[in-house]
C-alpha cells in the first residue's frame, strides 16, 4: 500500500466527489478512480458506493477511514515537528479569527508558537462573518480559525481542536428568555437572523431550513458582524445560536444565553489554502493541538 493510495482515499472520503477530490491532490479524475481501484482489490472489498449522482463510504470504509484518518494526521504531524525542527520557521504568519474568546486561544497559542520559532512573526486579523470567506481566497490570511467544516474545494482543514454545545441568543425579553432550554423545534417560533456572505451549507450547520418535524425556518435580519448580532438580538429583532462560550465572553444586560441540548456543537479547528500550505501553518497547527492537548478546551471553565 503506497502513501498516494492513502492520501487519496482519505480525500475522496472526505470529499465524497471524484472530480473534487482529484483537484484537492493535482491529479486527474482517473488516476484517483485507479488508485481506489487499487486500494480495494488490496481490502477485497468496497470502499465506497459510486453512482452517477452520489458517491459514499461503505461501512467497511467508513470504518478504514475512522482508523487510518487519525493515523495519518499523526504522521503528517510527526514529520511538521521535524521538518520544523531541522529546517526552522521563519517569517511571517497572518492568523484569522472569527469570535471574541477565540482571540484570546489565538493569542496563547501564537506565544507558544513564538517560544518554538523565535524567527517567525504571527500577526493576528480578527474576521468579520461577511469576511470569513474572502480572508482565504483573498490571501489576506494564511490560516483562519473557524467552527466550520471545510466549505470550499480549494480548502484544507485541520483536525478538531474542540468543540462546545450551542446556546440560543435572544433577547432579555423575549419568552424563551424564561426557559432552561430550547430546541431546534422551537426556532420555528422566531425569526432567526442570518450572518451575512456564509456559505449556505455552513450557515445550516447551526440554522437547518426547518426544524426536525419539518416546521420551516423563518429567517430575519442579516448582519456582517458578531456586535451587529447581539445588537439584533437585544432589540427584539430575532434570535441567533451561538457557542456557549458566548454566554461567558459576550454578557450583555439584553441578551440571555439559553441552552440548546439538541443542536450541532461547535467545532473549532484551523483552515487554510490547500495550495497556500507552508511549514509555517503546519508548525501553528502542531503547536495548537498541542496546546489544546495540555490545557483542555480553552474557551470552557473545565467543570462546566
Amino acid at each position: 500500500m503506497e502513501r498516494r493510495e492513502i492520501e487519496t482515499f482519505l480525500a475522496l472520503a472526505e470529499e465524497l466527489h471524484f472530480g473534487r477530490t482529484a483537484e484537492r491532490l493535482h491529479v486527474s479524475v482517473a488516476m484517483v478512480s485507479k488508485s481506489v481501484k487499487k486500494l480495494e482489490r488490496a481490502v477485497g472489498a468496497p470502499l465506497f458506493d459510486r453512482s452517477s449522482r452520489r458517491v459514499e463510504l461503505t461501512p467497511i470504509g467508513r470504518r478504514l477511514y475512522d482508523d487510518v484518518q487519525p493515523a495519518y494526521r499523526q504522521l503528517l504531524d510527526g514529520f511538521a515537528r521535524a521538518v520544523a525542527a531541522g529546517r526552522g520557521v521563519e517569517g511571517v504568519l497572518r492568523v484569522g479569527f472569527l469570535g471574541t474568546a477565540v482571540a484570546q486561544f489565538v493569542m496563547q497559542v501564537a506565544e507558544e508558537f513564538r517560544i518554538r520559532h523565535p524567527d517567525c512573526r504571527v500577526e493576528i486579523t480578527e474576521a468579520r462573518y461577511a469576511d470569513v470567506a474572502g480572508l482565504l481566497a483573498g490571501d489576506v490570511v494564511d490560516v483562519l480559525l473557524l467552527a466550520s467544516p471545510v466549505f470550499d474545494p480549494e480548502l484544507t482543514a485541520g483536525p478538531v481542536l474542540f468543540s462546545e454545545p450551542p446556546v440560543l441568543a435572544v433577547s432579555a425579553r423575549h419568552p424563551f428568555a424564561r426557559r432552561a432550554s430550547v430546541s431546534l423545534e422551537d426556532l420555528a417560533r422566531d425569526k432567526v437572523l442570518r450572518p451575512r456572505a456564509i456559505p449556505d451549507e455552513v450557515d445550516a450547520l447551526s440554522v437547518p431550513a426547518a426544524t426536525p418535524s419539518g416546521r420551516p425556518i423563518e429567517r430575519g435580519d442579516d448582519f456582517a458582524t458578531i456586535q451587529e448580532m447581539f445588537a439584533l438580538v437585544g432589540a427584539g429583532r430575532g434570535v441567533f445560536p451561538v457557542p456557549t462560550h458566548a454566554s461567558l465572553y459576550d454578557a450583555r444586560p439584553d441578551v440571555v444565553y439559553v441552552p440548546m441540548p439538541d443542536g450541532l456543537p461547535y467545532e473549532w479547528r484551523l483552515m487554510w489554502r490547500t495550495a497556500g500550505e507552508t511549514n509555517r501553518i503546519r508548525a501553528f497547527g502542531v503547536a495548537a493541538v498541542d496546546f489544546v492537548a495540555a490545557n483542555g478546551n480553552p474557551l470552557l471553565p473545565a467543570d462546566r
